[in-house]
Parts: C-alpha cells; structure tokens; sequence
C-alpha cells in the first residue's frame, strides 16, 4: 500500500512540474491560454441612467475560442454568440464575426502586452482619436462608472 502511494505522489509531482497551471498567462502576450476573460468598458449616462459600451466574454476551451458580445444602444443587447472566433496563438490579437439581424459585422481588437485590456479597431464618439478600450474584469460585483462626454467635435 505504501508503495502505490509513493507512486501516485511522485506522479503527481512530476506532473505539476511538467504541466503549467490553467491560469497562466502566456509569456510572450500575457493572456491565458484556457479559462474565461471579461473585457468590458460599460457605464452608465448621468442623465439618462441609460447604459453605454461594450462588453467582450472570451471563453478559452483546448478545442476551440467562444465569444459573447454585447453593445449599447440606450440598454444593454441581448447576448451576441459570435462566429470566426480568432485569437492570436501567441495572444496579441483576436477578432470575432457577430451577425447583427442582417447585418454581418467583424470585430477585431489587440490585447495591452500584460493581457489586462483589450483596444478594439475604431473609436468613440465618431473621433478614431478616441481608441475602444475594455479592461479585463476583476470585480464582478463593480457598479458600472459614469459615461464620459463625447469631446466636441474638431473643426
């Protein structure tokens, strides 16, 4: 008896040194390989109480990427399972295709180098000055912060 348990404990040994925990980030783009990331960069308009932004869930599976976005317009939409999920092996960049009633649209967006923010392609407020950032999530139970204003536009 005491010899299968010295077994099963140098297997498992030998097994959390080969094998990094399912949380680690990938070295090279500071995003983790498996799990579940949320990026989102919502808040609430003072006046009107009304929700803005955008919210990316990034499921990471062995086999496959998964992504729900949902958008703003006056409230929260309903959940969006995108399409073409495509995330960078090395975890820089993604994009994602989400079908919009008719409409098919492509998102696509690079991660910060420490995995903590995702700069989505265009900008607010019709000025591509103002880049789409969503920070990753950490406090789920966060209430949403207040909405800035649109600067005024450039002449």
């Amino acid at each position: 008896m005491k010899t299968c348990h010295r077994i099963g404990s140098a297997l498992l040994l030998a097994s959390a040194a080969v094998l990094p925990p399912a949380h680690a980030a990938n070295k090279a783009g500071g995003l983790p390989r498996y799990g579940m990331l949320v990026f989102s960069d919502l808040c609430v308009h003072a006046g009107s109480g009304e929700y803005g932004g955008q919210r990316v869930t990034l499921q990471r599976f062995a086999e496959a990427d998964t992504v729900i976005y949902e958008y703003t317009a006056g409230g929260l939409s309903l959940p969006l399972v995108a399409s073409d999920v495509n995330v960078d092996p090395r975890g820089k960049m993604m994009y994602f295709t989400v079908q919009e009633g008719e409409e098919e649209r492509t998102i696509s967006g690079r991660f910060s180098p420490d995995g903590e923010s995702l700069t989505l392609e265009g900008g607010y407020c019709d000025d591509q000055s103002l880049p789409m950032v969503l920070e990753k999530v950490h406090d789920y139970a966060r209430q949403p912060r207040a909405c800035r204003k649109c600067p005024a536009p450039k002449r």
